[in-house]
């Protein structure tokens, strides 16, 4: 339970896919001018990461990885099919994306004008398709924690719409300097921001992923102790009688 916990609050605040990595950029930027529209395309990034990145995980746990088809039989332990990890995780990715802009053409034509072309491109979105070749390179192991990453990160790139998207609104009204008007301002915020959300880093590891090394004292270190400080103070012993012997042979 604890690690699912890590797992979401690390994806939504240290891992976020729009200020640690810079991935969703172009419909950051370009969709984040009003609250509404925002909402909108960040619960369909919520949606399909959610569905997409435990399906690619399923896809290559069973078919992609090296001795994934070992279920067929013996004879297919040797294939590695992972030369198709891009083709087939795109194409779970474009079915899920067609599925989200037939429901959301249906249910709210608003939203979907307002969206325009880009509902459609969250198929090619780099957030979506890193999710999922996160999802690949961390080898997260189980399906729970693969829908776990998928939702917590979808939260992350929503709510750093959400955030940006409430700012704009409000800087309309604010004295910019013209130089930094539009994109410019927005880049800042994005960057102050993006600090803000890498300082959850310390909360949730503490500082060190490494555990701390317990020093175990036994009866049998403290004894060899206690030989190796007896045997040093009888050198030395030894030592301060022979100078002392010579002096006293010189001294006749």
């Amino acid at each position: 339970m604890l690690e699912h916990i890590e797992l979401f609050f690390k994806s939504i605040f240290i891992d976020n896919m729009v200020f640690a990595v810079f991935l969703g950029m172009c419909s950051y930027l370009a969709v984040s001018k009003k609250v509404a529209t925002a909402v909108g395309l960040g619960a369909a990034v919520i949606f399909v990461l959610a569905v997409t990145v435990p399906l690619n995980w399923l896809l290559d746990k069973y078919l992609l990885q090296d001795g994934a088809l070992v279920w067929l039989g013996p004879e297919y332990a040797d294939y590695n099919l992972s030369f198709l990890s891009f083709i087939l995780f795109i194409a779970t990715i474009a079915t899920m994306v067609q599925l989200v802009e037939i429901v959301v053409e249906k249910f709210s034509p608003s939203l979907y004008n307002s969206l325009g072309i880009f509902l459609p491109l969250i198929a090619v979105n780099c957030a979506i398709l890193g999710g999922s070749l996160f999802m690949q390179a961390r080898e997260i192991e189980t399906f729970g924690l693969a829908f776990n990453y998928g939702v917590s990160s979808g939260i992350g790139w929503f709510l750093a719409i959400l955030a940006i998207a409430a700012i704009r609104e409000k800087i309309r009204y604010s004295n910019v300097p013209a130089p930094l008007r539009g994109l410019g301002i927005t880049f800042i915020i994005t960057g102050l921001m993006g600090i803000g959300f890498q300082s959850f880093g310390g909360m949730l590891t503490g500082g060190s992923d490494e555990a701390p090394v317990e020093e175990t004292t036994t009866a049998e270190q403290i004894e060899k102790k206690e030989i190796l400080s007896t045997e040093k103070n009888d050198d030395l012993k030894t030592e301060i009688d022979e100078k002392d012997i010579s002096y006293n042979e010189v001294k006749k």
